[in-house]
């Protein structure tokens, strides 16, 4: 079945009736469902290969209600998932209506599901009732009947607005959910090595099968992985034991560019094509500048994160296909340059949270946990929902108190039995110990805490955290900068300095500008300091370095270690890449001849430094309420983009001579330099310091600034 992959429209308003009726259950049960659906279709060879982490279920029973006052009478049609029963105030009806009549007059309509297998979930219409967000939804009803028949109250239940996604047609089951695919042929066909021209996601597509025997398909993300019997991560094989005339669709999606074909003697295929399976997520976001290089880098970028996103954002297509918090931090940081998809970021978000009790850090990874963290903060500065933060608190706090309980005795977070310590790929890299990096993520997290207690109403809880974040960060300097090194050392074992602390330290904006200075000499300009190989890791080293106004040097550093990719042919970008390998050499990971990803949602990063450190588009208040734009040529000719907001597009056109910004809802800061004094007619520019200068945008309006690009 094709549907529309559309936003999901988790709000949590109560009292406004969307004009369509949807589909609704409880917040995050779809999304943990749909993603063990999801996550637990991977094989390897053919072998069912489970997720490593606890996986969490829906809650089989759910009440949903709805208060109505209506001015006549209205008949109202009732759909669920599963087995259900409705009372109009209190009273059950008979039997499993498929309609009911609700008087004029102040009501409430319950409405009780039981689905084991499937989310419990309701379609509700009438000519003003509808299902939708502003319904209450509750798993624990805590009502009881006395000796006496008297029905207790209920007010100790906790009820949440109810999550729904686009299921807006009663027929369309969310738990009937595919993404939709559209027919595509192969480019190459040579002695049954089929070339699809680029890395792609789908099912392979066979016409034309005539005769008996066993077809075997080795699919590839390379050439040489397609042409290895042994080595091809991804396997499928098919048998027919009668003579057969008839076309087939493998079963599962797969990830390939090659997909070499098998068959024994008496049975032949006509043809091979494939079902390309995609997320239709839409496409605001937009880069061009005057380097042919950095647009390919582009381009490539956002086909990588096309298929990267899915029904949630995976970290690569062709071995995992799993939501891992650190891969999806990085891709919401990369939504919102590019789609602004809300949904796809919420979705992951309640999948990868799951259900309470915590007994494991997220994927089992500690750093997982606070990107986690750190990902409800992002959200709420770039969207402005305080509604989700509200509803999402309540969950944030067990996991907060599960990492309060896996302190040392010295406060500091440390591994510990189960813990999986990552921050990155790299050779050598110590992990035990309370490392400095750990803390550093630990202390945002407190920070984005503090922040979710304000909003969802508790003070007492926004202040323990800040207080707690305060003393990780005295903590962490305390401990782990050194001044002869004048840097934070990775670890308290040894002084030993890697660049991870430090790099977040300075986007995170915890050091001082003299500690900023030092930093960028003695650790990332500084080629003594172990070197990162994975794009994962570069995401951020990047993006310091950008936050340090070194747009020229990592405008280089994409040419070369992007660009890189692009030379060995490469039409996505890869988990991880090191230039000093060759040949095959490159498609090795994890001890396995070609067990490394070549098409891994990390590798995207361009997407986002570019809208954010080139075109210069950031939120400074939640929601772009006021937002600051400080373009850098970082060497380019010319630049233009667009960057989405959730109240319109933010337009950036820069060349040597002359910038024209059109700005969106909320109030904007243009920031640049200047060698002239720039002009513009329309408002009124400030100079702030030498060469810089500063001016006010209001929304929705077209400026054009006449200056001169600084050397």
């Amino acid at each position: 079945m094709k549907q529309i992959f559309l936003l999901c429209c988790l709000c949590f308003l109560a009292g406004t009736a969307l004009a369509q009726a949807t589909w609704i259950w409880y917040p995050g049960d779809y999304e943990i469902w749909l993603s063990n659906r999801m996550q637990n279709r991977r094989t390897d060879r053919g072998s069912f290969f489970p997720i490593f982490w606890k996986m969490d279920s829906h809650y089989p029973l759910m009440d949903f209600h709805k208060d109505v006052v209506l001015s006549q009478a209205e008949e109202v049609h009732i759909y669920a998932e599963g087995t259900y029963n409705v009372k109009l105030d209190g009273q059950p009806f008979e039997g499993t209506p498929a309609v009911i009549t609700v008087p004029a007059g102040r009501h409430r309509i319950n409405v009780k599901v039981f689905s084991q297998g499937t989310v419990p979930a309701i379609y509700v219409k009438g000519a003003t009732i509808v299902s939708d967000s502003s319904w209450l939804s509750t798993y624990e009803d805590k009502e009881w009947i006395d000796e006496t028949g008297k029905t207790s109250d209920i007010t100790a239940t906790k009820w949440l607005h109810a999550g729904c996604w686009n299921f807006n047609d009663p027929a369309i089951l969310p738990s009937a959910f595919t993404l939709p695919t559209q027919v595509m042929a192969a480019v190459k066909n040579e002695n049954g090595l089929v070339d699809f021209g680029k890395e792609t996601f789908g099912y392979i597509h066979l016409k034309g099968i005539k005769g008996k025997g066993k077809i075997t398909l080795y699919y590839g993300e390379s050439k040489e992985e397609a042409m290895s019997d042994k080595g091809a991560v991804n396997v499928d094989w098919l048998s027919f034991e009668k003579d057969v005339n008839q076309d087939s669709t493998l079963p599962a999606s797969k990830a390939f560019r090659y997909v070499r074909m098998v068959t024994s003697p008496g049975i032949q295929v006509d043809d091979v094509s494939m079902l390309y399976e995609y997320a239709n997520v839409n496409e605001p976001g937009s880069f061009k500048c005057s380097d042919d290089e950095i647009n390919r880098i582009y381009e490539v970028a956002k086909y990588t994160f096309h298929l990267n996103t899915r029904e949630f954002f995976i970290d690569g297509i062709k071995r995992d296909r799993w939501v891992w918090s650190g891969d999806a931090y990085q891709s919401y940081l990369m939504n919102y340059y590019l789609f602004f998809d809300k949904g796809t970021v919420l979705r992951t978000m309640y999948a990868l949270r799951g259900k309470d009790p915590v007994t494991s850090h997220i994927n089992t990874i500690m750093d997982y946990t606070f990107y986690w963290f750190l990902g409800v903060y992002d959200y709420y500065m770039y969207t402005g929902d305080r509604s989700f933060i509200k509803e999402i608190y309540s969950r944030m706090q067990p996991l907060m108190d599960y990492c309060l309980s896996r302190r040392n005795k010295d406060g500091l977070m440390e591994g510990q039995v189960g813990d999986w310590v990552f921050i990155d790929w790299a050779d050598g890299l110590s992990k035990k110990g309370p490392l400095s990096f750990e803390q550093l993520l630990f202390c945002r997290s407190l920070e984005t805490m503090s922040l979710c207690a304000d909003i969802a109403g508790n003070q007492q809880d926004a202040e323990k955290y800040k207080l707690l974040a305060a003393a990780i960060k005295e903590q962490l300097f305390r401990i782990y900068w050194n001044e002869q090194k004048q840097a934070l050392v990775h670890s308290t074992i040894n002084d030993h300095v890697t660049r991870y602390a430090n790099m977040f330290a300075i986007f995170f904006d915890y050091f001082n500008a003299a500690q900023k200075e030092t930093v960028r000499h003695s650790v990332l300009l500084n080629d003594s300091i172990q070197h990162i190989t994975t794009p994962y890791m570069r995401f951020y080293e990047l993006e310091a370095l950008c936050a340090l106004h070194e747009q020229s040097y990592v405008l280089k550093e994409m040419k070369n270690y992007w660009g890189g990719m692009l030379q060995l042919g490469a039409t996505t970008f890869w988990e991880e890449f090191d230039p000093h390998k060759s040949g095959a050499a490159h498609y090795a990971m994890y001890g396995r001849e070609f067990g490394k990803s070549l098409c891994h949602a990390w590798g995207a990063s361009p997407i986002y430094l570019l809208g954010k450190y080139y075109l210069g588009v950031k939120p400074t208040a939640p929601g772009y309420a006021t937002y600051a734009v400080e373009p850098a040529l970082g060497g380019l000719q010319w630049m233009e983009g667009t960057v989405p907001t959730p109240d319109g597009n933010i337009s950036v056109h820069i060349g040597q001579k002359e910038m024209k910004i059109s700005t969106a809802g909320g109030k904007g800061t243009l920031r640049f330099s200047s060698s002239i004094k720039p002009v513009c007619k329309t408002a009124n520019i400030q100079q702030t310091k030498d060469k810089w200068y500063e001016m006010t945008m209001e929304p929705n309006t077209t400026y054009v600034i006449n200056y001169q690009s600084v050397k």
